[in-house]
This record gives structure tokens, sequence and C-alpha cells, in this order.
């Protein structure tokens, strides 16, 4: 007797939906995730970034935070009385304090976010490093430095899962170009609301990816801004200046040569230790000079230098070490850099940006404020005009 072939029935497709199927999706997510994982999306900062009703937009410079794994990654250079207890957790509560106490409109990570060597994980480290602006709901951008690179993922990683995460303004590069480095971008931050200048720039920020470590005539040397990066950065700069004649501020982590001189120009704050840069001299000095929108420029890479100091009519700003984890000095606290832009005040709306002040907080009880500057105004006032 002939068996009649096995048929699928309604019943049987519907075990198989409600039962086999989930328990293998299941298992999969156990076996891969450890059954932690959820499917979520980012939490995105409110675009375009503006003034405040009060006429001001504050940013936070974070120089050199140095991550390594957290509680485990003890500080360095700090005093015989707090190295027991210190580690990357003084970091963290360091930048938690500077958003309470400041309040920034955005936070910039000007490179060394991580430090390479101390971080078994750099997706790990890299949440742990920009958790307090993430968990505060700040805009935040960051780009890389020397030693970002040097754990588990590669340049163009770690810019990729940094713009992905939540509230992050950053982005790997810009579109329609193509670019050296990882990180090239630029931020408009718009007027206030009710003002006739809300739907358009009058601050520009540009992100600059300045490199690692290359051989240069069989030196070793660190990396400069490429011409590919500075064709971009006359562009955007005489596209956005045709639309609008708004000042500009400018974010990379290794300085360039010519900041060395200032040890002869003058200064504001402490100049401790020699500018390490590349030996080659990239041509980003006469660039801004040509472009003129570019106010200030603010690094980091030097933990032990703070100080600003103008050249050819644009002042270049250290941070100051940030980090617990990176080298410093003992005895002198870590600090972190705040700008402030302001808006000039018309009759009847806020109008374009009057003023760019400065000033550093150190880690102490107080948040000590120290050399507070004023980087750039603009002059000749007109009331009633729009202006730069």
């Amino acid at each position: 007797m002939r068996r009649r072939p096995w048929r699928r029935t309604f019943f049987v497709d519907l075990f198989l939906l409600l039962f086999i199927v989930p328990l293998v999706l299941f298992v999969l997510r156990v076996a891969f995730t450890g059954g932690d994982a959820e499917v979520r999306v980012k939490r995105s900062a409110e675009l375009p970034l503006r003034f405040s009703s009060d006429g001001g937009f504050k940013i936070l410079q974070v120089a050199d935070m140095h991550y390594g794994n957290g509680l485990v990654t003890r500080c360095r250079d700090v005093l015989p009385t707090e190295a027991a207890r210190c580690s990357d957790l003084n970091s963290t509560l360091f930048l938690k304090r500077m958003i309470e106490a400041e309040k920034p409109d955005l936070i910039a990570f000007t490179g060394d976010n991580i430090f390479g060597a101390s971080a078994t994980d750099a997706a790990e480290s890299l949440f742990k490093v920009f958790r307090p602006a993430m968990e505060s709901r700040t805009p935040w951008a960051a780009i890389l430095g020397n030693h970002d690179q040097e754990s588990t993922m590669t340049r163009e990683e770690l810019m990729s899962f940094i713009s992905l995460m939540d509230y992050s303004v950053s982005q790997v590069n810009p579109s329609g170009f193509v670019v050296d480095g990882y990180g090239n971008y630029d931020i408009r931050v718009h007027g206030a609301w009710g003002s006739g200048l809300a739907n358009t720039s009058v601050l520009n920020l540009y992100f600059l990816d300045s490199g690692d470590r290359v051989m240069v005539s069989g030196v070793r040397t660190y990396g400069w801004i490429r011409d590919s990066q500075l064709t971009w950065l006359h562009t955007i700069s005489e596209e956005l200046q045709s639309r609008y004649p708004a000042p500009a501020l400018s974010f990379f982590h290794i300085p360039i040569p010519e900041v060395r001189e200032l040890w002869f120009r003058g200064f504001v704050g402490q100049f401790q230790e020699a500018v390490t840069c590349s030996s080659v001299k990239s041509g980003i000095l006469q660039s801004l000079s040509s472009m003129g929108d570019v106010k200030a420029v603010f690094i980091g890479h030097d933990h032990l230098n703070d100080f600003c100091g103008k050249i050819n009519g644009t002042w270049f700003c250290y941070g100051g070490g940030f980090g617990y984890h990176g080298y410093g000095r003992v005895g002198w606290p870590r600090r972190a850099r705040v700008i402030s832009a302001h808006l000039a005040k018309g009759k009847e709306a806020w109008m374009g940006v009057e003023t760019i002040r400065t000033w550093k907080r150190l880690d102490d009880d107080k948040l000590t404020k120290i050399d507070e500057q004023l980087l750039w105004s603009h002059d000749h006032l007109q009331p009633g005009t729009l202006y730069v």
C-alpha cells in the first residue's frame, strides 16, 4: 500500500511560526549578544544648533581624555595622597561637573579620547568617554588624536562609530569631497529664535583630522592637515561666507609648527612643554589667513600647555590636559577650556556675533575659573544692522 505524500497543513505552519521561529531567533540573540542587545534608534541632537534666547552659545573643549578601561585604569602624575583611589572615573566625574557648571550648548572632544594602549575594547571605552555628554543630552562633536586608533578599531571605524552615538553631531567626512583622514566636517550655529538670523548660520565650526604618526624621509613624525583637507576647508568657507559673513572657529588635535613661535611672541596661560608637532608645515596657517573667517583654533596633544597666542591674526589655544590617565604634572590640576560666543542685541531682536571669549576651569573643589580673555569682537557696531 503506497503512502500518500506528507503535506504541511495550516496547523504545522502555525506551529512553526509561533514556536520554532521565535525559539531560533532567541537562541541566535543569546549566542551573539549574551541576551542583552536591543534594537534602538540613535537619539539625535536638535538641529540646527543655535544661539539661546539669552544670546549665548557656549562650547566646552575636552582635550586629551586618554580614557582606558574605567575603574581599573590608574591615574598618572597625581599627588601620592590621590593615587590610591584615582582612576578613569575621576575624568568622568570632572566632565560631569563641567557640564553641570557651564551647561554648554556643545561639547568638543579634540582627540586622544581614548588611550589605545590601555583600552582593551575601543567601543566600550568610547561609550564611557562620551556617556556624560549623552546622559546630559548635550550635543557633542569629536575628532581623533594620535592615540585613538591604537586599540581595536581603525580611524575610519572610530569616526563611524562616534557619528552614530546618541546626541553626536560628528561626521566621518563631508559628502561630495574626497579628503584625507576621518573626521573632517563643519557645524553651523544659527541665530536665536525670533531674530532675522534664525535661519542663518552666524557661527561656523570647522573640525579637521590632523592625523597620527607618519614616516617622512625615513623619519617618524606626527601627521598634518593635507592639501585635500585644505581644499575642502576653503570651499566650505567660501560657500558659507557668500551666504552670510559669519566668524568661524576650528578644532584639531595636533598643533602646527608655527605655534612654537609664540614662546617669543607672547601668550596667555602656561607654556610648560615643547610643542610636539609634524616636521611638515602644511599650509594651514596660510589657508586660515586667506580665508579670513577663522578667528581661533583650538588644539590639544601637549597636555602641559594651556595657553592662547595669536599668529597672523588667528588665535591658537590649547585645551590643557583633561584626562587623568594622560600624562600631567604633579600638583598641576587637570583643566578644561570653555569658549563663549555672544550675539549683539538689536532694538528688537538678537543680531550677529558680537564677542567670542574663552576661559579655563580647573578640576579643584571650586572648579576655579582662570585666564578669561576676549578672543574676538566685532568692531564699529551699528545697532539695527546685520554684521559678522
